[in-house]
């Protein structure tokens, strides 16, 4: 039988392994910490809405981080903006970023400090098990309330003694949410038809400027009630009940500052870039007018790219094409608009997201195809936007100054920082939660 003898040497190299690695880990949590600080003023001053949907893709574009560990690190770093002490105990290494990752999901600012205890006496996996346990006890008191607010729920509507219909009623946040937006397109309507209307003449019993917002909403509601009763509650077609209609002349079309209108359904005016983006990919109808504004003649309805020519666009650009964006569906864009006499050909389209179309239009990005079919973006400023944005200087010891950069912030790290205090008790998670969360009943345990 042969008997192997660890000798002093090899075990004291394991252990300052162990240490290295003990050590270099709170380093980079303390980094982290500071790259979350970063992320954080870079998403608040907008940094990245230069094209890119969001911060997360941003990050996750420029240095070239999974989308779905972007987003968290964007959840994070916002997070941690009003829950000093989990910030504070990432920024000096006591705290992983795992462990950080799952306590801002449910931390408050009155509950942080509890919940801090919990990340420094646990490992991570006990914060996990504690999250989840948090979370359902969060969704058991939100079911209460929620079922709570639908009990309560309750409209009463009836005359009173003057003949006034008085009503009074509880409607729940999602019902209460369509009720408000269709109120502002209501009270919307009737101040477009009262700007035309003498105040004498008003059909809503008083000029918009001499109403309270008390009697404006009351005529916004009668307004509702009399265009469900027209419409016989039908909501209609699907393809006509989200249809936006534009009118806009040929000349603003093809030249912003000409004159003529370019105004929505309702008669809200919009820009000449707002219409022209819309017009790139849209169904079009020609109406030829008189001098006097009468309606000469109607072309028929006919799409502005034709349906086998949408297919090959789709087939060639695979989504859209500003560089970091990868949005798998899009509109079709003109380069050259067709009412400035761009064709509607392949070579002058391009498949660009809702987003990025709107950028082009509306915010001054630039489009242009190259002659080898390439294309080049540019920002409103003519800064070119790459494909792949240059790599970062990275120093030739990355450990070392990192290791610097911590130590000129005054932080002293070592094998022990991250060590959670755990002594090996098994986790009850019920006892836990009754202890900790403030929504939980009185802990109990069998004597």
């Amino acid at each position: 039988m042969l008997n192997v003898v660890a000798t002093a040497e090899p075990i004291a190299e394991t252990e300052r392994l162990g240490n290295e690695i003990a050590e270099l880990s709170a380093h980079l949590e303390a980094a982290t910490a500071h790259l979350l600080d970063l992320i954080r003023e870079f998403d608040a001053r907008g940094g990245w809405n230069h094209g890119f949907r969001s911060c997360a893709r941003w990050l996750a574009s420029r240095v070239g981080m999974d989308l779905g560990a972007a987003r968290q690190r964007v959840r994070v770093a916002r997070a941690l903006g009003s829950l000093p002490l989990l910030a504070g105990a990432l920024a000096r290494g006591e705290l992983s970023y795992a462990k950080v990752r799952a306590l801002t999901r449910v931390a408050t600012p009155e509950t942080e400090e509890r919940l801090l205890a919990v990340g420094r006496a646990g490992t991570a996996c006990h914060v996990e098990r504690i999250v989840r346990g948090w979370r359902r006890m969060d969704a058991l008191a939100e079911g209460r309330e929620t079922t709570q607010r639908e009990k309560s729920r309750a409209l009463h509507v009836y005359q009173d003694e003057d003949g006034m219909i008085v009503i009074r009623g509880r409607l729940t946040p999602e019902a209460g949410a369509v009720l408000m937006q269709a109120l502002a397109a209501a009270r919307e309507t009737l101040y477009q038809r009262a700007r035309g209307t003498d105040a004498t003449d008003s059909p809503v019993g008083g000029s918009a400027e001499t109403s309270t917002m008390a009697q404006r909403q009351a005529d916004a509601l009668a307004l509702l009630a009399e265009t469900a009763l027209h419409h016989g509650l039908d909501p209609g077609a699907a393809g006509e009940r989200y249809q936006v209609v534009v009118h806009v002349d040929a000349a603003v079309l093809a030249d912003s500052q000409a004159a003529g209108q370019s105004v929505l359904e309702g008669g809200v005016h919009v820009s000449a870039e707002t219409s022209r983006r819309l017009a790139c990919d849209a169904s079009r109808v020609v109406m030829r007018h008189d001098a006097d504004g009468n309606i000469m003649e109607v072309g028929v309805r006919t799409r502005t790219i034709p349906p086998a020519l949408r297919r090959a666009l789709h087939h060639r650009d695979h989504g859209c094409r500003f560089p970091g964006c990868g949005v798998a569906f899009g509109q079709g864009h003109h380069i050259r608009h067709w009412a400035q006499g761009g064709p509607t050909t392949l070579s002058n389209l391009v498949m660009l997201c809702r987003r990025h179309h709107r950028a082009v239009h509306e915010e001054g990005y630039q489009v242009e195809r190259q002659a080898d079919g390439e294309l080049r973006f540019r920002t409103p400023h003519g800064h070119l936007l790459p494909d792949v944005p240059a790599p970062p200087t990275i120093p030739n010891d990355p450990v070392r100054a990192l290791r610097a950069r911590n130590e000129r912030a005054g932080l002293r790290l070592d094998a022990h920082t991250l060590r959670p205090g755990w002594l090996g008790e098994p986790l009850d998670v019920g006892y836990a939660i009754d202890v900790l969360h403030p929504r939980a009943l009185p802990p109990t345990r069998p004597g």
